[in-house]
This record gives C-alpha cells, sequence and structure tokens, in this order.
C-alpha cells in the first residue's frame, strides 16, 4: 500500500475537533446543501418525522446550537488550510436513532463512542481519507477517555454512490484496525476497535 500512503503524505492531512472557531469551515465542507440532503449530520440525532422535517437549515441550525453549547460533535480533516472530510464520533448515548434501531442494536451493556458518519469533499474522494479519519477519532476517543471506539459501515461487493455509504465502508474500517463484532444484516456489519 506505498501508493496510499504516498497519497496521504501528498495531502498533509491535520485533524481538529469541530468547535465555534471551525464552524465556518464546517459549513464550507457541507456546503450549501447541507452535504447529504441537508441533513448536516443530524440524521442520527433525529428519529423519523422529527429528522424529515427539519432538514436544511433548521438541521444546520441544530448542529450549530450542539457546537455552540461547547459539545464537540466530530472531527475535520485539513489539508493545505482547507478543510476536506468530515467524521461524526460522540458516546452511542448521543445518537437516539441507535436506540432505536433493530440491525445497529446493541452488542453488550459496554459504553461504546459511535462513528455515525463521514462526509469527504468531492475532489478528495478515493484517497483513503476515511482510514485516516477513523484513526483521527480513535485518538480522540482515547483523549477523552473512551475506550471503545464502534462504527456502523456498509458492506457491499459493487461500488455505491456517496450518499449510500455515508457511515464508511467496512473496507476502511478493517484497514484502520477496526473489528467486526456483529452483524444483523447482510450489508450492516458493527464494527469495534478496543483502545489499550
Amino acid at each position: 500500500m506505498p501508493e496510499e500512503r504516498n497519497l496521504i503524505e501528498e495531502l498533509d492531512l491535520s485533524f481538529h475537533p469541530l468547535t465555534q472557531k471551525l464552524w465556518r469551515d464546517f459549513e464550507m465542507l457541507f456546503g450549501l446543501h447541507g452535504a447529504c440532503g441537508g441533513c448536516w449530520c443530524m440524521f442520527w440525532k433525529l428519529r423519523g418525522k422529527d429528522y424529515s422535517e427539519n432538514t436544511g437549515d433548521s438541521a444546520r441550525q441544530m448542529q450549530k446550537s450542539i457546537v455552540d453549547s461547547k459539545t464537540v460533535p466530530g472531527l475535520l480533516a485539513y489539508s493545505e488550510g482547507y478543510p476536506v472530510g468530515w467524521i461524526a464520533v460522540e458516546p452511542r448515548s448521543h445518537y437516539p436513532k441507535l436506540a432505536h434501531s433493530r440491525v445497529l442494536k446493541p452488542v453488550d451493556d459496554q459504553e461504546v463512542w459511535s462513528i455515525t458518519c463521514f462526509f469527504v469533499e468531492k475532489k478528495h474522494r478515493r484517497k483513503n481519507i476515511a482510514v485516516e479519519l477513523l484513526k483521527a477519532a480513535i485518538e480522540h476517543v482515547k483523549k477523552n477517555g473512551g475506550q471503545i471506539v464502534e462504527g456502523y459501515p456498509v458492506d457491499v461487493k459493487t461500488a455505491q454512490p456517496a450518499p449510500f455509504v455515508f457511515t464508511g465502508t467496512a473496507s476502511a474500517f478493517r484497514q484502520a484496525g477496526f473489528l467486526e463484532v456483529a452483524r444483523n444484516s447482510p450489508s450492516r456489519p458493527i464494527f469495534r476497535y478496543t483502545i489499550q
């Protein structure tokens, strides 16, 4: 994998928690449409109608309120001073939709941090940034006292459009050192990384 390593070195990536200070960068990365269909990374935080009735500017305001409350909902990846990627990572309890998912139900009663979303700027896709975001998320969780990082990638045999793999791909999780711990659906495994 030397080619992939060279790509990452060329990009000179750095990672920073999303805080009020970086909010404008988050908006720049997500663009006018809030990443995917106006989600503003609120998909896992709102259930049913609460989500469908609050996409777009409403979701943006909700996410901004979270950041303004000094809660860090994830990390931004930067290359040459510009935001190029995003990963959402917080304690599982911050994601109400996960609590009601049959496919992604808890594996056990251990406290975990969940990785629920990725977004990489179009021209920076297919450069292994998702794997680097995963590694940065592990470090972030470690710094915050967490011990288990969990993700819910899509595991499919054929290439999918980016909006369908917003939770990441199983191959990216494997490359970052995560192990599959459960699978309640053929294409939706649960991966974990245990911090030593």
